[in-house]
């Protein structure tokens, strides 16, 4: 004898729709909320310590060089303070112009410190 395998047709599932409720509403906009609280919070402790006005710093001069074809900062650095150290003068130029590597444009205009150009 062999077995027949009837399936009972399935009946359709029907869509669920989501509810939120009042007091979940409530909570998904304190979530939303939250960073955006939370960094004023922070940029309001944080800049407490600037300086709103200028009153209290001194202004800073500089003297630019322009990058000629040929030049490197060992050039410039020994140009400019030829009784340095260039290394010392070259990070110093760095630092100012924040520059990350020691390539130069031609064509750019470096800021040399104050304490080389007197």
């Amino acid at each position: 004898m062999s077995t027949i395998d009837i399936q009972a047709p399935m009946a359709p599932v029907p869509a669920t729709r989501l509810r939120i409720t009042a007091r979940g509403r409530r909570v998904v906009v304190m979530l939303a909320a939250l960073p955006v609280v939370v960094g004023v919070i922070l940029s309001a402790l944080a800049g407490g310590s600037a300086l709103a006005s200028g009153d209290l710093t001194s202004p800073v001069t500089f003297e630019t060089v322009a990058v000629m074809p040929g030049d490197t900062l060992w050039s410039i650095a020994d140009e400019v303070a030829p009784g340095a150290d260039p290394r010392v003068v070259i990070e110093d130029i760095k630092r100012l112009n924040n520059l990350r590597s020691g390539m130069i444009q031609v064509g750019a205009e470096i800021a040399i410190p104050t304490v080389y150009t007197d």
